[in-house]
């Protein structure tokens, strides 16, 4: 499962270091050398334009020290270079690397859509010592989006209930999963999206781990739950198909191990709890 390595150490205040490795990001999109995949050094900042007050600390892992950038829309990859998006590098680079990048693009997007104030539209600043942003002229501060959500394994005797999501980028099989409102913790939210999902009630919920999911910006929340009542009715607007799978079902291509989804389902999978 992707996550951030122990011996990671956050900064919010840029340190100073020989060659600081640069995550230069185009929107969602990371400049990697071609050659072998690799982040930009700090010469290219001065190459694309980039100013200091688009610079940002993001931490250090042994002697390296990470810095995201952002450029602008329009910006065009330099020669030898391409700008990718993250996801599609899950399992072809390094998964530290991906895990400190998906950190990385968050921050580098908060600064870059917080240049103004949505609600007076002066120019923001960066407040110091904190990874927050606040307007020269009213004041409104702006930190960087997380949003969160749940996600529920649920269970019922020795079948668990897998579906496919609408939306899903993989049209594959996972857990229930949906955003938290406001106002709602993460246990009312489960309760509300299994039943507007699938039309079943659960009970017994428990805590199972918690995932930074940086596609874009999500906080994942995952539970297990026993199945209460109710029969299968999907919401198709949201849900292609969802169904019980027991120890002697031959389950579906899932969610795979990078995320916290396949780390939930290879936890209770039918087949080994017999």
């Amino acid at each position: 499962m992707l996550q951030t390595p122990d011996n990671f150490n956050p900064h919010i205040t840029a340190i100073s270091h020989p060659a600081p490795i640069t995550m230069i990001f185009r929107g969602d999109e990371l400049l990697l050398r071609d050659e072998d995949l690799q982040a930009s050094d700090i010469a290219l900042c001065t190459q694309l334009g980039i100013k200091p007050e688009q610079i940002h600390a993001i931490g250090s892992l042994g002697e390296d020290y990470y810095q995201a950038a952002w450029v602008t829309l329009d910006t065009a990859a330099p020669a030898g270079y391409s700008f990718r998006k993250l996801r599609p590098l899950v399992g072809v680079v390094d998964d530290q690397f991906v895990t400190i990048a998906g950190r990385a693009f968050q921050i580098a997007e908060w600064a870059r859509t917080h240049r103004y104030c949505g609600a007076c539209a002066s120019a923001m600043k960066q407040v110091q010592g904190e990874r927050c942003m606040k307007c020269t002229a009213c004041g409104m501060v702006a930190y960087p989006r997380i949003s969160p959500a749940m996600m529920v394994l649920i269970r019922n005797g020795d079948k668990i209930l897998l579906a496919k999501h609408a939306m899903s980028p993989t049209n594959r099989y996972t857990a229930l999963a949906g955003f938290l409102e406001a106002g709602e913790s993460a246990e009312e939210a489960v309760h509300r999206e299994v039943f507007e999902e699938v039309g079943l009630k659960v009970h017994n919920l428990r805590y199972f781990a918690s995932q930074s999911w940086p596609f874009p910006h999500s906080l994942m929340v995952a539970f297990t739950a026993e199945y209460l009542s109710g029969e299968i009715r999907i919401d198709k607007k949201e849900i292609v198909d969802a169904r019980w799978f027991g120890p002697d079902d031959e389950l579906p291509v899932f969610a795979a191990n990078i995320s916290i989804a396949g780390e939930l389902i290879n936890a209770h999978r039918p087949d080994k709890l017999r």
